[in-house]
C-alpha cells in the first residue's frame, strides 16, 4: 500500500477540513507537537476518530488496554527510556516479532528504534495515550521498584562486607529525568519510580509509613487511600533519606518533625514536591504531597463552577471591597478555588499580593509572602503590612484566629478585596465560627461580602460509565425516585480507575451572597436559626442540593452523592 499522510487520511475520510488541516499545520510547526496531537488539541478530531483512521488506513489492530495484563518478561524487549519516549508499550513477543502499542503508529522512526534495540521485526498497534502511559507505568513501574529493591539489598550487603556507607554521596541529585536511569543508585530509581507513578496516577500525597516488619507505601488517589507498594525494614531507613535529602532537610535529626520541598519535572510536567517527617515508634513517617504546577491555572468551569454558581461566583469576586471566604474541611478543593479566583483577578490593572504557608504555587505578577513564624512573620502581622503596601486586592492563606480575621474585614470595610480560606463545615457555621473567634458582629456585617462553602466529589470514570439503576433506598436517601424514568450512571470498573468506577473529583458548592436583609440579621446577631430561615426564603443552593444535581447530571453516582451528603449531616 502506498505511503499516504496523516492529513490526506483524516481529509479522505470527513473528519477535517483543508482550512482546519492548513490551520493545525501552522499550529504545528509553532509547538513542535504531532499532527495528530495537533488537531486534536485544536478540537477537529477526537483521539477515538484519530485511532479510527489510523486503524482502517493503515490497516492495523486497535488494542484495549484497559483489559490487558502485560507480563512482566515484556520489559526484556523494549527499554523503559524507549517506552516512554515514544509512548509505545510492547504486548506481545515472539521469537521473530514484538507486538507494540503505540499511540502514534505513523511514527516510522519510534518502530526502527524498536527493531534494532529487539532485533525482530515490530508489529504496530494502536491504542489510546492514556491507556499506554498506565501501561508503561504498570509494566515497567512494579519491574522497577522490585529490582531497585533487590539491588539496594545487594548493595547494602556489599557494603557491609567492605566497610562503607551505602548512603554516602550517592543522594547528591534531586533530578527525577535522568538521561540514563540505569546508572542511577538504586534507592535513587526507588524513590523516583514512587514519585513518577504517584504523578501518573494523579495521586495528591505519597504517605510512606514505617511499621514493625516493613515500610508501606500508600497513595492517595482521588481522596481514597490506596497500599502501593512495601520496602523491607531494612532499606528503610535508605529511602527516607533520600526523601529528606531531596527536600533539604536534615538526615541526621530523627527525633522532631522537619519540612521541606523539591522541585522535579515528569514528561514536561513541572510538580513541586512538600515534605513533611514526623517521628513515630518504628522511625520516621514521610507525606510527600504533589503539586502540579501545569494544572495550578485552573478556569471556574474546570473546578466545577456552573449555571447560577458560576454568576454568583464572578459577581463575588469582582466586588469592589469585602471579605470573601472559602470554607470547607481539609482536602476540600479550598487552595485551588482560591488560586482559581487569584488567576482571574490577577491583572496588570491592581496590586494583588498572597499571604500563604506555604506558597504552593508561584504565580507571575503576584507578590506572594510566605510565612515564616520563627521570624514573627504571621497571619495577622503580614497582614498588617500588606496593608502598607498599597494592594487593591490582598488574597490570605487562612484565617486561623480573631485577630487575622478582625484586620482582614476592616481592611474590607476600607475599599481592599480579601480573599481567604477557613476550615468551618458550611456557610452557616462560618458566621458562627467568626463570632466564636471574636469579631463583633458589626464588623462581619460591613466586611463579609459572601461565602464560598464546597467539597469535593469523585466522579464516574469515563471509560467504564454504564447506564444502572440503584437501589430504592439510595433514592430515598436522596429524594429521588425510580419511577420517574430518570437514567442514573455508575462506573463497572476497570483498570484506568482501579476498579473503584471513579476517576477524578469536581468540586460542588454552596456559595452566600451576604445581601441586605443577611447584614442586618447577622448586625443584630440574631442567630443561627434566624439567618438559615431567611436561607430558606431566598434562592440559595445548598451542598446537599448541589450534590444531587451532579447525580441528575452523570457526573456522580447514587453512591457517591449519599456519601457525601452523610458527611454534611
Amino acid at each position: 500500500m502506498a505511503y499516504k499522510r496523516l492529513g490526506d487520511m483524516l481529509l479522505d475520510s470527513g473528519y477535517i477540513t483543508t482550512d482546519q488541516l492548513t490551520t493545525a499545520l501552522s499550529l504545528q510547526k509553532d509547538s513542535g507537537m504531532r499532527l495528530g496531537e495537533t488537531l486534536i488539541d485544536a478540537g477537529y478530531i477526537t483521539e477515538k476518530e484519530l485511532i479510527d483512521v489510523l486503524c482502517m488506513q493503515l490497516g492495523i489492530d486497535f488494542i484495549d488496554l484497559t483489559n490487558v495484563i502485560l507480563p512482566t518478561d515484556l520489559t526484556q524487549t523494549i527499554p523503559k527510556n524507549m517506552a516512554k519516549k515514544y509512548n509505545m508499550v510492547p504486548v506481545k513477543a515472539t521469537p521473530d516479532e514484538v507486538f507494540v502499542a503505540m499511540s502514534d503508529p505513523m511514527n516510522f522512526i519510534a518502530q526502527e528504534e524498536a527493531r534494532t534495540a529487539t532485533r525482530r521485526r515490530i508489529v504496530p498497534m494502536v491504542s489510546t495515550k492514556l491507556a499506554i502511559e498506565r501501561a508503561i507505568m504498570q509494566l515497567y513501574g512494579n519491574e522497577g521498584a522490585a529490582r531497585a529493591i533487590e539491588d539496594m539489598r545487594t548493595e547494602a550487603a556489599n557494603s557491609t562486607a567492605t566497610g562503607t556507607d551505602a548512603t554516602d554521596v550517592r543522594f547528591a541529585g534531586t533530578t527525577l529525568d535522568a538521561e540514563d536511569e540505569a546508572q542511577s543508585a538504586p534507592t535513587i530509581r526507588l524513590v523516583n519510580s514512587i514519585i513518577e507513578r504517584a504523578a501518573t496516577e494523579r495521586a495528591s500525597d505519597v504517605h510512606l509509613e514505617p511499621r514493625e516488619g516493613d515500610l508501606q507505601v500508600r497513595m492517595r488517589i482521588d481522596g481514597i487511600m490506596r497500599n502501593v507498594l512495601t520496602v523491607p525494614r531494612d532499606l528503610q531507613s535508605s529511602v527516607i533519606s533520600r526523601l529528606k535529602i531531596m527536600g533539604g532537610m536534615n538526615i541526621a535529626e530523627r527525633r522532631v518533625p522537619q519540612d521541606g520541598r523539591a522541585n522535579v519535572r515528569i514528561k514536561s510536567r513541572d510538580i513541586d514536591l512538600r515534605l513533611s517527617t514526623l517521628p513515630t515508634i518504628y522511625g520516621e513517617s514521610v507525606v510527600v504531597r504533589l503539586l502540579d504546577k501545569s494544572s495550578q491555572l485552573l478556569d471556574p468551569k474546570g473546578i466545577g463552577l456552573y449555571g447560577e454558581n458560576l454568576d454568583k461566583y464572578h459577581r463575588l469576586i469582582h466586588s469592589n471591597n469585602g471579605v470573601l471566604l472559602i470554607a470547607g474541611p481539609t482536602g476540600s478543593g479550598k487552595s485551588s478555588t482560591m488560586y482559581t479566583m487569584i488567576r482571574e483577578l490577577n491583572t496588570e490593572q491592581v496590586k494583588l499580593i498572597t499571604l500563604e504557608d506555604p506558597v504552593e504555587y508561584n504565580i507571575d505578577g503576584t507578590n506572594q509572602v510566605q510565612i515564616n513564624e520563627k521570624t514573627g512573620l504571621t497571619f495577622s502581622s503580614g497582614l498588617r503590612s500588606i496593608l502598607r503596601q498599597d494592594p487593591d486586592i490582598v488574597a490570605v492563606g487562612e484565617i486561623r484566629d480573631g485577630e487575622t480575621a478582625e484586620i482582614a474585614m476592616r481592611a474590607a470595610i476600607t475599599g481592599h478585596l480579601v480573599l481567604s480560606t477557613i476550615h468551618t463545615y458550611d456557610s452557616l457555621s462560618t458566621i458562627d465560627r467568626l463570632l466564636d473567634i471574636g469579631v463583633e458582629p458589626y464588623l462581619i456585617s460591613s466586611g463579609l461580602r459572601g461565602i464560598v462553602s464546597q467539597r469535593l466529589v469523585r466522579r464516574i470514570c469515563p471509560h467504564c460509565r454504564e447506564e444502572y439503576q440503584p437501589s430504592a433506598d439510595d433514592l430515598d436517601l436522596l429524594g429521588l425516585s425510580a419511577a420517574s424514568g430518570e437514567k442514573f450512571y455508575h462506573g463497572k470498573g476497570c483498570p484506568l480507575c482501579f476498579h473503584t468506577g471513579y476517576r477524578g473529583r469536581t468540586g460542588v458548592f454552596e456559595i452566600l451572597v451576604i445581601d441586605r436583609e443577611l447584614r442586618r440579621a447577622i448586625a443584630e446577631n440574631a442567630g443561627r436559626d434566624a439567618i438559615r430561615m431567611l436561607l430558606e426564603r431566598a434562592d440559595f443552593a445548598t451542598l446537599s442540593a448541589s450534590v444531587i444535581k451532579l447525580v441528575h447530571d452523570g457526573v456522580t453516582t447514587v453512591e457517591e452523592a449519599t456519601r457525601t451528603i452523610n458527611t454534611l449531616e
